[in-house]
Parts: C-alpha cells; structure tokens; sequence
C-alpha cells in the first residue's frame, strides 16, 4: 500500500459548543500528529498492510518528530525536506458532541512536487494500492496517479478537503473514489452538471443516488454519509452497509481512518464490499476515540470492539 498526502500538527481545543464569532470560550488543549495523509498512513499500517508514504515536511522540529514516528509506527516513509517551508499545522476545535472546525496551514504539503514522486516510482509500481486526497500539491498528485495507473496500480482517490475542480485529479485516472455527502455534491457539481445539495442527496432512494454515482465515470464509488452508513456503487449494481453502532466522541480522522482501513483490506486482496465493512468498524472504532494519527485503532483492536473473526 502506498499513500502519497500529508502532514499536519494538529492544534486541538475542545470545548462544550463552538464560540459565535466575537466569543470567547474556555476549554482544554492538545496537539498531536495529523494530516490526512499521515492518518490514513497510520490507519493503513495499523491494520497490518506494508505501507509506504510520500510526503513533504519542513526542515524543522515537527518535520523531525514526524519522521521519528514513522519509524516507530513502522511506517515506510519517502520524505522530501523543504527547507524554506514549515511543516504542515492544523487547528481544530471539537465540540461536546463530537463534531469539529478545521483550518489547515499546509506549509510543506503544497510544496511536494513531481520530481519527488517521481524518485519514488519503483515504490509505486510495486504496489498493489495507491490512496491520495487533497491536501498535497495537486500535479504531485496526478504524477502519483499516472505512474501507478502505468503499472495496473488500483488507484483509490479520496477527495477531501473539497477543492475547485482546478485543484482536482482527473477522474479517468481513478478506480475508486470516497467522497463524503459534502464532497459527492461538490463532484457532481464539478464534473457531471448536476448542482444538488448534500443534505438532498442523503435524503435520495437508494436507485438515485445509484445513477449519480454513475455520472461521475468512475468504476467505484463510495459515499460516506456518516450514521447513514456507506453506499457502494459500482457498474453492475449498488448496496448499502450500515454504519456501526458507537458512542461518538470525536469524528476527527474518522474518514481517514475509512480510507486508510479500505486501502490496506484491498491491499491485503479481501473483496470490496468485506473492505468496505472492515472500513466501517475501523471509522467506528476511531470515533469513540479522541485524536488523529494516534487514535488509529489496530486489527486487533477493531476485532475485539466489534467481535469479528
């Protein structure tokens, strides 16, 4: 498994509601490591699949605590140091549900670039799966997808945070795509013409939401859609799963840790729809949780929370 994305530091304030603008609110601190790539890394590590990741990172102390963990999580990392950018923040903020505000600094992040992927085209040739986002400069980005595509790699798009089409892969290159309700509208949007808002689209029957997905050209489509489960659709039919029942905590990561769990299950040649529901208990187990990077659950873990083989 291979997964070209971020890192981020991630400043975390929690507290019992937001504030309005213009308001002050007391709460607690903490920080700890993020980015969407580096979660999905760590998920996909945590599951058990061999994982390499191609990021970029300052030439600064986060820069140095990140490559430190990599090493210890066992993760394989293809790091290129940027000198003149600092390594990649987040500032989150958590409420007393569990819901969260993001503002991303991405600093080295936008900086990785298509030579460096290119240094590492061996790594993605062997691979089985690739599984990028958004957070990275979008031309390393497509670099990532051609080379892999080239060698028959399966190439898994998650299309978060959502960005203007400018800033988006090609579909064409993408087997597989995982957008949330938000991100799904925004695709559709951008590349089928079809301007319909995500709350709609959670409320649409099973056979709609089935041939938008197919408007969008790619083989695999899956929408997460929260405590709405995931919906699968792919050219000869569609499903549901639903969602596991958890006590939310904090949904920070929670799509990484779907995506990074969904790579590593296909990496390991487990068919979709049982890498889908493994995804699901993973994202479920992340949620009962608080942090990123960190609150990736292991195999094990996922296997004793929901009492699977």
């Amino acid at each position: 498994m291979v997964v070209v994305g971020s890192f981020n530091l991630d400043h975390v304030w929690s507290t019992s509601r937001f504030p309005v603008p213009g308001e002050t609110r007391l709460g607690s601190f903490t920080c700890g490591p993020g980015g969407k790539g580096f979660n999905q890394a760590i998920a996909s590590v945590r599951q058990g699949a061999p994982t390499h990741f191609i990021a970029a990172i300052g030439s600064d102390a986060i820069g140095d605590g990140a490559a430190a963990l990599a090493t210890t999580e066992g993760l394989q990392a293809h790091w290129q140091r940027c000198p003149t950018q600092a390594t990649g923040t987040a500032a989150i903020v958590l409420d007393g549900q569990g819901q969260n505000l993001i503002v991303v600094g991405p600093g080295a992040n936008a900086a990785l670039s298509v030579e460096h992927v290119q240094a590492q085209a061996a790594v993605l040739r062997g691979a089985r799966v690739l599984l990028t986002q958004h957070e990275v400069d979008p031309l390393a980005t497509r670099c990532a997808h051609a080379l892999a595509r080239a060698a028959g790699v399966l190439v898994i798009h998650n299309p978060a945070p959502p960005v203007d089409a400018t800033a988006q892969p090609a579909l064409d290159g993408i087997d597989l795509i995982t957008p949330n309700e938000t991100e799904f509208a925004q695709l559709l949007r951008d590349h089928a013409g079809h301007d319909i808002a995500a709350a709609y689209l959670v409320q649409q029957e099973e056979p709609i939401l089935h041939r938008l997905c197919r408007d969008l050209g790619v083989p695999t489509v899956i929408v997460t859609l929260g405590a709405d489960g995931v919906f699968v659709s792919q050219a000869n039919g569609y499903t549901r799963i639903a969602a596991e029942a958890v006590n939310v905590r904090d949904t920070t990561g929670a799509g990484d840790a779907f995506n990074g769990a969904l790579a590593a299950a296909l990496a390991g040649g487990q068919p979709l729809l049982d890498a889908v529901a493994q995804a699901n208990r993973v994202a479920g187990l992340k949620v009962e949780r608080h942090g990123a990077a960190l609150a990736m659950p292991t195999r094990a873990e996922v296997r004793e929370r929901f009492a699977t083989a």
